[in-house]
């Protein structure tokens, strides 16, 4: 008897097929994906080959600081680039790991493009940005950017035409 169920034990060929079509054909969750459990396994195939690292936006004095995690990268494998007030940070990673255990050779290869864009602040000189690489942590700095201008305080008009009256500040 067939149960509905199928694929709830502990192996499921056929979703191990459909996750690894999806994975060496690059395959997205609705393409090839003949039932919801294909769907999940083609799913968590792109999350694992669309990896893009971690980075942190940091405020140094007047500077803007991106840090990107950039683990087995290589800074020959980085490119840096601003276009139009974009900074982005692409590159390629090729890692391969070979660990014995228990008299089992365990051999993990990870291979693929990454790439994060960050949107500027007006009036950035594209010129006077640094950027630099140690220990798997790059770190781009962007002079001036931090230095912004105060936000502009817009007054609400009312139904009446009346302006609204800010607390404390005196004015009646």
């Amino acid at each position: 008897m067939f149960s509905p169920y199928r694929g709830r034990g502990f192996y499921d060929p056929l979703s191990e097929m459909n996750r690894l079509f999806a994975q060496i054909f690059g395959l997205t969750r609705n393409q090839g994906a003949s039932d919801q459990r294909a769907a999940q396994g083609s799913q968590a195939t792109q999350e694992i080959t669309a990896w893009a690292p971690a980075i942190d936006v940091v405020q140094r004095d007047e500077d803007l600081v991106v840090r990107a995690e950039l683990p087995g990268v290589t800074p020959d494998d980085v490119d840096i680039t601003i276009q139009n007030g974009v900074l982005t940070i692409s590159g390629r990673i090729s890692e391969q790991r070979e660990e014995e255990r228990e008299g089992y050779l365990v051999r993990e290869r990870r291979t693929g493009m990454f790439r994060r864009s960050l949107q500027l602040p007006q009036d950035v000189d594209e010129d006077d940005v640094s950027a630099r690489f140690e220990d798997g942590v790059l770190e781009v700095t962007i002079k001036g950017a931090a230095a912004g201008q105060e936000p502009k305080r817009v007054q609400i008009e009312g139904q009446n035409g009346a302006t609204r009256q800010e607390e404390g500040d005196g004015s009646q």
